[in-house]
């Protein structure tokens, strides 16, 4: 017991500087399926977990998760996906592995994608 934590301690001392920000995120590609099938990724110091959201005419929603830079969360913007262009947006948040929950789904969801659809149908 007493040589786990000292591996733990050397290990502790031994990261180089700045790892300490690095965390893991929850990365799936960019698919339609109702559930995002993750796995662990790493990311930088200046990146966030996010979830991906795109909607487009007619068809279901499409997600993705993954790791990205700050100044990209919130955001929309197009993404070609089975010859169809989506608009993407992304929700970011910043605790390690914090993009885990359940595919977006449910009432908020649902409101969130009417006024998507409503904005650039107009």
């Amino acid at each position: 017991m007493v040589l786990g934590w000292l591996r733990l301690l050397l290990l502790a001392t031994t990261l180089p500087r700045g790892t300490a920000g690095i965390k893991d995120c929850f990365f799936c590609e960019l698919t339609d399926s109702t559930r995002c099938p993750s796995t662990r990724m790493h990311c930088g110091d200046e990146e966030d977990c996010f979830t991906g959201l795109g909607v487009a005419q007619g068809v279901g929603p499409v997600i993705n998760k993954g790791c990205v830079r700050a100044t990209s969360c919130g955001r929309e913007e197009p993404v070609n996906y089975m010859g169809l262009t989506y608009i993407l947006t992304t929700s970011c948040c910043s605790g390690h592995l914090c993009n885990r929950g359940p595919s977006p789904t449910g009432p908020a969801t649902g409101l969130a994608l009417g006024s998507l659809l409503l904005r650039h149908l107009l």
